[in-house]
Formats: structure tokens, sequence, C-alpha cells
């Protein structure tokens, strides 16, 4: 776009990897302690970290790739890379719960004895180390969609780890070892809603969906008002990814204009769709008189 400068939030890699640290550290520390333990609940947070693990590292991988240059080949360059980690990485928080509440369900009409001691301090090493995981990614996920279902992951993590520390008192003091099946379950219910959530938002942006806050007439009410526009339409917007918002369309022009005065109200154009609609990639194709469906939704 000419004459619109566009801020963009540096993304950086560097947290996810330490995070990745972080959690491999827990996890193969919640692993020891739920053997010796017995504790389900310790076991399947820690095997929800372990999946962290392999996800922040799909994360940092794609990270890195959407960072590539575009090139002749890849003239987008890798910059939709984040989405499918994000897609990937939410349809595991979903296939990590299922695994959870079968395992709990089967826990939960067998209980048995548990070192709740172990389990009590386990858990609020988790709560540390996810927490300042989470402290870590919570600005980056704000801006980046990838950066959001790493960030998910650690924050489910860290509310899973509160759950067994819950879970942990009662069996210590109460002798509810039931408890340790039932916080198993409730971490799995958090973790379908969250990744079902995430998985319809990537799945929108892949499938190039017009987002949710976009209202495609109210565009073509404010673009109409523009002096020399007859109509907008064939009307395409979409996300290549968190930053760059796209829309494509065609102009009828009310005249026969010159080039140079087409570039004056594409000028025009833009700043309304930048400020109005936070559109900050825009293609337009200019007609006058042209025989063509004029709907603003047209499937090419």
């Amino acid at each position: 776009m000419s004459g619109i400068h566009i801020h963009k939030h540096e993304v950086k890699g560097k947290n996810l990897f330490y995070s990745i640290l972080l959690n491999l550290l827990i996890t193969i520390a919640q692993v020891v302690g739920g053997v010796i333990s017995g504790s389900l609940a310790l076991i399947s947070d820690a095997l929800h970290n372990f999946s962290d693990v392999l996800s922040l590292g799909f994360s940092l991988f794609a990270n890195k790739l959407s960072r590539k240059k575009a090139s002749i080949n890849h003239t987008f360059g890798y910059k939709r890379a984040e989405l499918i980690a994000a897609f990937i990485n939410a349809i595991t928080l979903v296939i990590v719960a299922l695994i959870l509440t079968y395992g709990a369900i089967e826990r939960f009409f067998n209980p048995h004895p548990i070192q709740s001691g172990l389990v009590i301090w386990l858990a609020l090493l988790g709560i540390a180390v996810n927490g300042f995981s989470v402290l870590l990614l919570q600005k980056d996920a704000k801006h980046n969609i990838n950066m959001k279902s790493a960030y998910l992951h650690l924050l489910t993590d860290m509310m899973a780890s509160i759950a067994v520390l819950i879970g942990g008192l009662l069996m210590k003091f109460y002798a509810w070892y039931w408890v340790d099946s039932v916080m198993t379950i409730l971490i799995a219910a958090y973790l379908i809603y969250v990744g079902v959530d995430l998985i319809k938002t990537a799945t929108k942006m892949l499938m190039l969906f017009t987002p949710d806050y976009i209202d495609i007439k109210e565009i073509v009410r404010e673009v109409h008002k523009i002096s020399g526009v007859n109509k907008l339409h064939h009307i395409h917007i979409w996300h290549l990814n968190d930053e760059e918002l796209h829309l494509e369309a065609h102009l009828d022009c009310s005249r026969d204009i010159k080039m140079s005065e087409f570039n004056l109200l594409l000028e025009k154009i833009e700043i309304i769709l930048f400020e109005q609609f936070h559109i900050n990639h825009i293609n337009i194709q200019p007609e006058f008189n042209k025989e063509d469906p004029k709907d603003y939704i047209v499937q090419d």
C-alpha cells in the first residue's frame, strides 16, 4: 500500500525456546513423580506437558519458517506456516484431552491410594514453571495465532497444575483419591474447550474466510461515498496471517478516467479501508462499463 506505514509486532522466538526447555524439565519431573506416587492426574499433566514440548517446538519451527523471504516459487513466502502450526497444535490439545478422559474414567471406578505429598510439590513446580512460560509468551499471543496456540498450551498446563495441587491437598487431608480422576476430567474438558475454539479460528484463516468482525456491506457503503466510484464488486477479504489482512476487488468507475486519476482514487480507498477496517493489503482492478457480474460476491 502506498503512503501508509504499517507497524508490525515483532514476535520473539527466543521466548518459545526458553519455554520449551522449562516444559521439558517439568515433564521429566512429573513422569517420574507420577510413577512413584501413582497419581494419574500427575501423569496426565506430564503427558500434556510433553505434548506442549512438541507443540512449542513446532511453533518455534513455524515462527522461523515464516520469516523466510518470498521467492519466485513462493510469492507469499512462508507466512501461513504459523497458521498451520496453530491448527495442528489445537488438534493435539483435543486429542490429549480425549486420552486423559478415557484414563480418568477407568481410574474413577478403580481408585487407589496415592502419595499426595509428592503430587503437591510437583504441582507447585508445574505452576511456577508454566506460569513463568505464560508470562514470556503473553505479549506475543495477542498479535500472533501461532503464539496464541503455544500460549494456550502453557496456560492450560498451569491451570492443570493448579487442579492437580487442589486434588493433592484433598487426597492428603481427606483421602479422597477419586478426586484425582475428577481433576483429570476437568483438565480434559477445559483442553477441549480451548482447543476447539482455536481450531475454528485457524480453520477460518486457512479457508480464507472473511474475518467475523468485517462487514463487507459496510465496506461497500463507505467506498461508494467516494466521488468517482460507481460500484465495488467481486470482493474477497482474507487473512494471509495475523498481521496481513488482504482485500481484492473490481472497481467500476463512474467515468472513463486516466490512470493518474485512478491512482488518486485508489489512494482515497486505501486510506478508508486501512483506517476504518484495518485492511493493509489492497488489490483493486479498475473497470469502466465492463460487461461482467456486478455482485458484491462472485464465485470465480
